[in-house]
């Protein structure tokens, strides 16, 4: 985990969505979900702060600009990063929520 207290790393997560596209993740990701994406920008921490997401997985390895790590320190988002694909992640948080 590169940002979030122990506290906001906590969080259940209730369930899971992936995009790229900021607009359409507004539209569309709930509060508690696990977000999934490949973008690495500080629009990234305003869109899950906006829909309340558990936290952000970056998927396929891509790490996130300076930008977006500190406004995810400073507003304690969990923030992830794997170098899964983001089918492979999408597939296993699915299957941790059975």
């Amino acid at each position: 985990m590169l940002s979030g207290t122990d506290s906001a790393a906590e969080r259940e997560v209730t369930g899971g969505y992936s995009g790229d596209l900021l607009s359409w993740v507004m539209g569309r990701a709930r509060a508690g979900d696990a977000w999934v994406t490949i973008m690495s920008n500080v629009s990234v921490a305003a869109v899950a702060l906006l829909t309340d997401v558990a936290c952000v997985v970056l998927a396929e390895g891509v790490k996130p600009d300076e930008a977006l790590l500190s406004r995810a320190v400073k507003e304690d988002l969990p923030l992830l990063c794997s170098g899964l694909s983001a089918f492979e992640l999408c597939a296993r948080i699915s299957k941790a929520l059975e």
